[in-house]
C-alpha cells in the first residue's frame, strides 16, 4: 500500500466506524481524470448510496487538514461492488457458501478457469466444490478471482 494510501487509512477508519462502516481499501491511482482518491467500503446488509455521501462528507474536511496529497485529485467514496475481485480474508469471508469463479495464470490439466461453490480458506489457500469434485487453489497461482452474479 502506498504512503499516501496508508495515511488517509489511518485517517478515514475512525471516522467510518462511528458510521458502522468498514474501510476496506483505500487506492489513490492515476486514472483518465487525473489522480483518484477512492475509498471502498462495507458494511453488513450492504452499503447505500447515503453511506457513501456521509463519509464523504464526514471525511473532507479532515483530509484537507491532513492534506497527504500535494496535487489535486478526485475524492470517491464506494461501495465493493458486487463483481469486486476476493482479494482479502474479508472478501473470502463474505462470500464463503457462495459460487465463484477462479482463473489460474498457469493451466491445471489444460484448464484455466474453474467455478464452484467456495467452502473453506485460509491464508494460503481456499477449496471450491463444483459439483463433481473439491478443489484446492493455492492464493498466489490464482490471477482473479471473482463472485460468480447470477440472477
Amino acid at each position: 500500500m502506498s504512503k499516501v494510501a496508508d495515511s488517509v487509512r489511518q485517517l478515514v477508519e475512525p471516522i467510518a466506524g462511528q458510521f458502522g462502516l468498514e474501510v476496506v481499501e483505500v487506492v489513490y491511482e492515476k486514472k483518465y481524470d487525473g489522480m483518484n482518491l477512492t475509498i471502498f467500503i462495507d458494511k453488513d446488509g450492504g452499503v447505500s448510496i447515503d453511506d457513501c455521501e456521509k463519509l464523504h462528507r464526514a471525511i473532507d474536511e479532515p483530509l484537507d487538514e491532513l492534506d497527504p496529497i500535494s496535487e489535486s485529485y478526485t475524492l470517491n467514496v464506494s461501495s465493493l461492488g458486487i463483481d469486486r475481485p476476493l482479494k482479502t480474508d474479508r472478501d473470502f469471508k463474505r462470500n464463503l457458501n457462495k459460487k465463484i469463479s477462479v482463473k489460474l495464470y498457469k493451466a491445471i490439466d489444460g484448464k484455466k478457469t474453474f467455478s464452484g461453490e467456495l467452502i473453506s480458506y485460509d491464508e494460503q489457500q481456499f477449496v471450491i466444490d463444483t459439483g463433481k469434485q473439491q478443489l484446492t487453489f493455492n492464493r498466489q497461482q490464482c490471477a482473479h478471482i471473482e463472485p460468480v452474479i447470477e440472477f
